[in-house]
């Protein structure tokens, strides 16, 4: 089966991904706690228009809007039994938009965690959580995706599972996870635990990284350990600066010029794959594109520098105990 995302990479040199789902739902009048996945069906202009924003900022890969689209989240809303007709119609959407482009774009089928905990401290079963992933990503496949994205993963047993579900129905995916808690995932994995799964796994994704998580500063610190020893496209998803409470809303306070700068940090770390997550709107893409367009090759920078440009980092280490080292990444001088 052919890479569809390192041919494009070898191509373009970097992909510039979408930004929130939810962020640019809630603007288009998205009520707190209603599920997004409904809308697939119920106001597919107003999903249209969300794929579309994507487009017009100039973004080689876009999510489809399913990342809760799975039994465990639906049952909160009585309906776990749309998991594959809310997943086909977010990808039927979306390749609509992406045909239309008259580009080369990805539609990538975003699946989210289930919710439940696995595990030994945990009550979901491995068979049932690649049940319900593998419910998921076909639709998302039916509809017309070209890979799957599996994304804001805390553990590896939901990572393992969503992989088994995706190699049943023989499909490429990517995946991230995301590092919130002093460097790592809710569920103890660092930056370089995250490496060492990806590389072990019987079905592995064609790409991994970071999604969501604190800051960017963060991110960034998390996807220079990730780089450290990849052997493949590192994702680098990071939110718009850090949410603020004001006027009953959640704001994100990143600019799209600092958003531009966190693009260009965040290739000469080491990712090839650039997007954003809470909070990053159309106009920060744009600003993420023109900048990552009319970049040149920088060197690969220090953790002072990153905090200088965007801020301090939440936690004194990425959770890995001595911190990731700056050296050279060997995937980067493909860029």
């Amino acid at each position: 089966m052919t890479n569809i995302i390192d041919d494009m990479i070898a191509e373009k040199g970097f992909l510039l991904a979408d930004g929130a789902t939810g962020t640019n739902l809630f603007n288009l009048g998205l009520e707190s706690g209603d599920p997004p996945e409904f809308w697939n069906i119920n106001e597919p202009d107003k999903i249209r228009s969300l794929y579309q924003g994507s487009v017009d900022a100039g973004c080689d890969i876009f999510l489809t809007n399913s990342f809760g689209g799975n039994a465990s989240r639906l049952k909160l809303h009585d309906s776990e039994d749309r998991a594959y007709e809310l997943s086909l119609a977010a990808s039927k959407i979306a390749k609509d938009v992406a045909n239309k482009s008259g580009r080369d774009i990805l539609v990538a089928g975003s699946i989210g965690p289930t919710g439940d905990i696995m595990g030994d401290a945990g009550w979901l079963s491995h068979d049932e959580a690649v049940q319900m992933f593998q419910v998921t990503a076909q639709g998302l496949i039916d509809g017309g995706a070209d890979l799957l994205w599996v994304e804001t993963i805390s553990s590896p047993e939901e990572f393992i599972a969503a992989s088994e579900a995706i190699q049943n129905i023989n499909a490429q995916w990517v995946g991230t996870m995301s590092f919130d808690t002093a460097g790592r995932t809710m569920m103890g994995v660092t930056s370089h635990d995250m490496t060492n799964l990806v590389k072990s796994m019987k079905y592995g994704p064609i790409g991994f990284g970071a999604n969501c998580g604190v800051g960017a500063s963060d991110l960034l610190r998390t996807v220079l350990g990730l780089s450290e020893n990849a052997d493949r496209p590192v994702i680098a998803k990071g939110n718009a600066g850090i949410p603020k409470y004001v006027d009953g809303h959640i704001h994100y306070d990143g600019t799209p010029e600092i958003m531009a700068e966190y693009a260009i940090l965040a290739k000469a770390c080491g990712a090839s794959i650039i997007g954003g997550c809470c909070g990053t709107m159309p106009i920060h893409l744009k600003a993420m594109r023109k900048a990552l367009d009319n970049s040149t090759k920088i060197e690969l920078p220090t953790l002072d520098q990153i905090s200088k440009v965007l801020g301090p980092f939440s936690s004194e280490t990425d959770g890995t105990g001595d911190g990731p080292k700056p050296v050279r990444v060997r995937r980067g001088q493909r860029r």
